[in-house]
């Protein structure tokens, strides 16, 4: 609780070292898809966090490259989805721009929404660190996924 990403990781690397192989690791309190990968490379298999549906109420998605906030006036006329790639319910059903309207007009539909996405987004990142795994090439897609991720966005996080 309040160290860094680093402090964090390096605590990781000395807890996997420590733990019996045959046995799942835990990691509570991580919740950003950065934060899976990391986890995933230093041995932890469990994840549990508050963070995606807390980040959907306060009007934040998770996005290819960071994370965005909706309440940004640039949404205002954005006809596309959170995320074109993403084949979640809001995505394939409501714009940014619908989004935010609800957002501004303080409608709890907006949580929701946003909470289902970002959701989504970690299950299906989940699903393809598992496969990445069992196709024995995880340290490339997290190699891959980190550089992908470190683009710019209008909410750092």
């Amino acid at each position: 609780m309040g160290e860094t990403k680093a402090e964090t990781y390096a605590t990781l690397e000395v807890v996997d070292a420590a733990l019996p192989d045959d046995k799942p690791r835990y990691l509570m309190g991580v919740g950003t898809p950065i934060d899976l990968v990391e986890g995933v490379q230093r041995g932890m298999d469990i994840f549990d966090c508050v963070l995606p549906t807390r980040l959907a109420r306060h009007n934040a998605a998770f996005c290819q490259g960071g994370r965005i906030n909706l309440l940004n006036a640039a949404y205002t006329r954005d006809a596309s989805p959170i995320d074109e790639d993403c084949s979640c319910y809001t995505c394939q059903h409501y714009s940014r721009a619908y989004l935010r309207h609800l957002i501004a007009a303080r409608e709890m539909l907006s949580a929701t929404l946003l909470s289902i996405h970002n959701l989504h987004t970690l299950i299906h990142l989940a699903a393809q660190i598992r496969q990445a795994i069992l196709e024995n090439r995880f340290e490339t897609f997290a190699e891959q996924f980190k550089v992908a991720n470190h683009k710019g966005n209008d909410q750092d996080g």
